[in-house]
């Protein structure tokens, strides 16, 4: 048993903030659900290293795991109390986010939008950005409502797929210049595995969202690190102070990764199938009909080409929308309605891609100078045709009709046959036999469950698109919700338990999933080995997005990849062509790289460019001659000329990279035991009379709760080495229980006492402690706050024996490592008050030169980057007056060789020009100098008066001390 003195000592410790290396992250990583890797330890650390530092990127490749490095730093800002923080994402992304936060760290998130905005308002909230909840929103919004996200000091934000904003330095770009002012002076973490792609203007770009005094203005850093000769090696050093990366060639020894294995599935459309896509096809190719009109003819013809390369169900239902949009049309009932609005409204395309097509639509928009309207207004009617209107009709409703004509198209057949060969590579692997089916289409969705449970798969089939309103799926819920009423796994959200209910039911009992778009969004789908693209997506990283399901951290088999591929589609041919030879994203132990994916610039461009060669080639010739001018393009951009550069500037060639992983894994293994012993007893302690423990597992019964909002119920400690249970019984630092048990451990009043230390009984053996065995003395704890740049805590000792020898810092900390009784005495004598007292004097000087030194370092980098700032100012004056005077220098030298005195007299004015703007230039440098000089030491002053320590030092108890 420990004592209330162990159990105050043990709470403070697990409190307690700062600390170094693995120390700092303690909490964080004891908190997460997640493998403990090295490289996130490495970069977390370095996200956290100064308290001076605006933020940092964070870069490693493509599947190391970035959102888990962020996660542990947003877990360590939150175990510090600092938890005003902002997470902004492109749109396709928030949900992953939320769901990311809440099953790996267990933080609560809210995901803002419009809607929610003004339900808050609406309930009396003036900005409801102000949360006691992580803020979760798309970078569009975030721009949108830059005033109130600059109204808040938040702690930390979070921004990922940070290149996506690598123009921010550029006036013109409407979305990075919000952005950027709504969130100066706030420190950041940026995130992205394409730091660099074509310029070296993008790694000007993203550090200026860090902080603008990374480096100087736009002319310095293009004359010193651009200009012919530019300094690499300058650079480099420079990046290395906000810029971490990790390869996978440093990790291959801590991460397994099992491989992807292709299988091409081929089919031959039947002469209707094809005569109906080509049909179809050409009716998309006319330049004007009422069924597309101009003003959104892009957004509606890129819906219905995804329907038509998916089924004819889904062919069928897209068109009736259509037609019936044109009746009404007709007559004149909603003449005013937008085709898009209807087509929409229709459900045939999920949700999540409707949102991504919608946001890339922005996301490509020249220099996102401005924001875009939400729907885009259809331009005004032309006096209707009514007998060209009437035969539009009559063209649809037979392209409808042969469509429904059709039955089970060969494709959809070619399901079974390609079924049969996944399970087969399965059975050889020993992988459950599970597939998950990716479609574009609702309709196409609906339509293969069908097909599949009335040819063998009956029962076996679920279904998820993100909303799941159809009655198996509630039935699902229900029953999910029944088996899960005291497991604590319920959150109270639909959305999230239904999602939950499904992936749980795949898992245990089913052996297909059917997914839309919003399946390859957040679902971790680890226990499954085989991925089928019905219908393959052109944005080559929304594929690798599907892959990366299941193809994933925690994937045991490799993973195999299952495509449909129309032979008699040239088009469709080439495109695969593109996705498989110059993507690489269904081979390998990685898929697509960050180079290939990144210089994409998220896919949109390329996506853009396959429907433009859809609808504007004809012939097979035409086809083929567009696809080789495409991949010509493709080839400049992959093997880009910044490769090299990108490999010296953001690689970390350190000989010790290794090892220094090797020693973070064991540091924080080691930290990470000690933080879950101190915490379980503590637990004990505290919980005694609330609780049956039992020790072997490491859980509880808690039968009588002393914290009204947590249950009754079977609780389990958190666990780096078994699969832990999910929802509330995890118990944790950050559980509602977990907290009330260390608040409860703080406040034990602690008076004079003896306290009986027994080494005998200790598991293992504690050779300092085993040499007091027989002894006794004093010791008092001290608690020293300290604050300057940082806030820093530390727990003192100070021990004596009776003999008057001094008990170090160690040997106390591993006196309390032994379990003990404590009994009450009346007095300790004065003497031993003075040397107790004296003692903790010289502990606390001693540890407040060592906090000194630590801030004196991190003062001189801040310095050291103010003054590189500076001199990047003053070159950039500095250059053109020197170019002044090169043009000054030419124009004398065609001077001296004009043929005519007229010539002459013309160059002598234009030098006399740029004579007075020398001598301007001359005057400016010194004055720009003084200005920059000037506002340096401003900053270097307020860092001084920063660095001042301000300390705090609590007396936790006093305790005389023996060991038997």
């Amino acid at each position: 048993m420990i004592t209330d003195y162990h159990a105050k000592y043990y709470a403070h410790e697990l409190n307690r903030v700062g600390g170094t290396g693995a120390d700092r992250l303690g909490r964080a990583l004891f908190d997460a659900c997640v493998d403990l890797n090295p490289h996130q330890i490495e970069a977390a650390l370095f996200a956290l290293r100064s308290p001076l530092s605006k933020g940092v990127l964070l870069a490693d490749e493509v599947g190391l795991g970035k959102t888990i490095e962020a996660g542990l730093v947003v877990c360590q800002y939150w175990a510090e109390r600092k938890r005003s923080i902002l997470v902004v994402t492109p749109a396709s992304l928030r949900k992953q986010w939320a769901l990311e936060l809440s099953e790996k760290f267990n933080m609560p998130s809210v995901i803002l939008d419009a809607t929610i905005y003004k339900e808050r308002q609406k309930l009396g909230v003036p900005n409801p950005f102000r949360d006691r909840q992580i803020i979760i929103c798309s970078m569009h919004y975030a721009a949108s409502r830059a005033e109130e996200i600059k109204d808040i000091a938040w702690d930390l934000i979070v921004i990922d797929e940070a290149h996506k904003l690598r123009n921010a330095y550029r006036e013109s770009n409407w979305l990075g210049q919000r952005i950027r002012w709504a969130t100066e002076d706030r420190k950041k973490l940026l995130l992205t595995a394409t730091p660099l792609q074509n310029s070296l203007l993008e790694l000007y770009g993203l550090s200026t969202l860090i902080d603008e005094r990374l480096f100087g203005d736009l002319a310095s850093f293009r004359t010193q690190y651009i200009s012919y000769g530019g300094d690499i090696s300058g650079l480099r050093e420079r990046l290395g102070a906000f810029c971490w990366r990790s390869l996978r060639s440093q990790v291959i020894e801590f991460v397994r990764y099992t491989e992807r294995k292709l299988i091409t599935r081929p089919f031959k459309p039947t002469e209707q199938e094809h005569k109906l896509y080509e049909a179809v096809s050409g009716y998309l190719m006319r330049d004007e009909t009422y069924a597309l009109p101009s003003g959104q003819k892009h957004l509606l013809v890129l819906i219905v080409r995804k329907v038509l390369a998916s089924s004819p169900y889904a062919v069928a239902g897209t068109l009736e929308i259509m037609r019936d949009r044109l009746r009404k049309l007709r007559d004149e009932a909603k003449q005013n309605a937008s085709a898009l609005d209807l087509l929409i409204s229709g459900e045939e395309i999920d949700d999540d891609l409707l949102d991504e097509i919608l946001d890339d639509q922005e996301d490509a928009s020249p220099g996102d100078e401005k924001p875009k309207p939400e729907k885009e207004p259809e331009p005004q009617a032309k006096k209707i045709d009514l007998q060209k209107l009437d035969a539009e009709i009559d063209e649809l409703t037979d392209y409808i009709r042969w469509a429904r004509s059709l039955g089970i198209d060969t494709k959809t057949r070619a399901l079974l046959k390609a079924l049969n060969i996944g399970f087969s590579a399965m059975e050889e692997m020993g992988a459950a036999k599970k597939v998950v089916i990716f479609t574009e289409s609702r309709r196409t969705q609906s339509w293969l469950k069908a097909f599949l449970e009335g040819n063998g798969y009956a029962g076996q089939v679920l279904t998820f698109n993100g909303t799941n309103k159809d009655d198996a799926s509630g039935q699902i819920y229900q029953e999910w919700l029944a088996a899960n009423e005291k497991s604590g796994r319920v959150t109270g959200s639909r959305q999230v338990d239904l999602r939950t209910a499904i992936i749980d039911r795949f898992r245990d009992g089913a052996t297909v999933l059917i997914a839309t778009e919003a399946g390859a969004e957040g679902l971790n789908l680890q226990f499954c080995s085989a991925i089928v693209n019905f219908d393959l997506p052109w944005n080559p990283q929304r594929i690798e997005q599907r892959i990366g399901r299941c193809h994933r951290y925690g994937q045991k088999h490799d993973v195999v990849v299952i495509n449909f591929l129309n032979e008699r589609n040239a088009a469709d041919r080439r495109v695969y062509e593109l996705l498989e030879q110059k993507f690489n994203l269904f081979t390998g132990i990685f898929g697509a790289s960050d180079d290939v994916l990144g210089s994409m610039a998220g896919g949109v461009d390329f996506e853009r460019r396959i429907l433009e060669i859809y609808q504007g080639c004809r012939s097979e010739e035409e086809i083929q001659a567009a696809f080789e001018k495409l991949q010509a393009e493709l080839d400049e951009q992959i093997q880009t000329k910044m490769r090299d550069t990108r490999k010296l500037l953001l690689e970390h060639f350190d000989e010790d990279v290794h090892d220094r992983l090797k020693v973070n894994l064991v540091g924080a293994q080691k930290r990470l035991d000690r933080i879950g012993r101190l915490f379980w007893a503590v637990t004990r302690h505290v919980l005694q009379n609330h609780a049956v423990f039992d020790d072997q597992s490491f859980s509880f019964t808690l039968q009588n709760s002393p914290v009204a909002r947590v249950s009754h119920g079977h609780y389990h400690l958190i666990s780096k080495t078994q699969e832990n249970v999910s929802g509330e019984y995890l118990y944790r630092l950050s559980h509602p229980l977990g907290e009330h048990v260390l608040q409860e451990a703080l406040k034990k009043p602690c008076s004079l006492a003896e306290v009986v230390f027994d080494i005998t009984g200790h598991s293992t053996r504690i050779a300092v402690v085993e040499r007091l065995r027989g002894q006794s003395g004093w010791l008092s704890l001290q608690h020293l706050l300290v604050e300057s740049f940082g806030s820093e805590e530390y727990l003192l000792f100070s021990g004596m024996d009776d003999r008057g020898n001094n008990v170090d810092q160690e040997t106390c900390e591993k006196l309390f490592n032994c379990c003990g009784q404590a009994r009450s005495i009346q007095a300790i004598p004065d003497f031993v008050k003075e040397w107790l007292r004296r003692n903790q004097e010289r502990y606390t000087q001693a540890t407040l030169a060592k906090n000194l030194e630590e801030n004196s370092r991190h003062f001189s980098e801040a310095r050291d980057q103010l003054d590189k700032w500076a001199e990047d100012m003053e070159m950039a004056v500095q250059k053109e007056l020197d170019d002044t005077k090169c043009q000054i220098r030419d124009l004398q030298r065609r001077s001296r060789q004009a043929p005519t005195i007229e010539e002459q007299h013309s160059l002598q004015e234009e030098i006399a020009k740029l004579e007075r703007k020398k001598r301007t230039l001359r005057e400016q440098v010194f004055d720009v100098e003084d200005k920059i000089a000037e506002k340096r030491d401003c900053l270097v002053e307020a860092l001084e008066k920063r660095m001042q320590q301000k300390t705090t030092v609590t007396p936790l108890f006093t305790i005389r001390w023996s060991v038997i």
